[in-house]
């Protein structure tokens, strides 16, 4: 086995041990999902979005959403965390190179994302009649691109993080704006067109907008499957 299959089969491993850290990068955003979906207004039809449902609208805020924790509270805390303890440096004595470390934690990173999302979406359709993509290439290139722009994000806040503890205070305040400007508090569709352009600049308000819905207001199209 390569070794880079076998370093992400050990990251895989000790990334399950940190229950907290499974919970909030993994399965908090299906949970967020359900108790969304179990709400009878967001199963019904709304007027001022074109008659789309609102489970059908925050189904890709969600799976969104779901990235930005890995990036954001998983995969910066982990390499501030190795930094901090010198495990990269230790790493450079070994034959395994600091990179192939980079690449297995990407690796398990976007097959854990790509899982959650499925996850999602079979939940958005089986449980609350959620339409599945239409453009299945198209979405998953974008799902795709999506996640690797918050990764560098990640890499990026524990690169410039001087602990794991630091790392944790970077992401969270990179994260509430990122997920704001993706339509969670206050749906795209809603949004001013000031708020519009600096949603449409941000990662997450790029990638929901791979789902469309006609707005009543503004004439423009946001976030609903495709």
């Amino acid at each position: 086995m390569p070794a880079l299959l076998r370093l992400t089969a050990t990251e895989t491993e000790l990334f399950f041990r940190e229950l907290i850290v499974v919970f909030f990068v993994l399965a908090f955003s299906p949970i967020l999902l359900v108790i969304l979906g179990l709400i009878p207004s967001m199963r019904e039809s709304n007027a001022d979005l074109g008659g789309v449902r609102l489970i059908t609208l925050y189904l890709p805020i969600v799976i969104s959403m779901g990235i930005s924790l890995f990036s954001l509270s998983g995969l910066s805390q982990l390499f501030a965390y190795y930094r901090e303890k010198g495990v990269l440096r230790r790493m450079r004595t070994t034959p395994v190179k600091p990179s192939v470390m980079l690449g297995a934690q990407l690796l398990m990173a976007t097959v854990l994302s790509i899982s959650t999302m499925l996850i999602m979406v079979a939940i958005g359709h089986f449980a609350f009649d959620v339409e599945f993509p239409q453009h299945l290439p198209a979405f998953l290139i974008s799902f795709l691109l999506l996640a690797l722009a918050l990764f560098a994000i990640g890499l990026l806040v524990a690169a410039l993080a001087p602990s794991s503890k630091s790392a944790s205070a970077i992401g969270s305040l990179v994260f509430f704006p990122l997920v704001f400007f993706a339509g969670l508090w206050l749906p795209r569709a809603s949004m001013n067109k000031v708020l519009l352009t600096i949603s449409d600049l941000t990662p997450l308000g790029a990638g929901v907008q791979r789902y469309r819905t006609p707005p009543p207001v503004t004439g423009r199209n946001y976030c609903t499957w495709a």
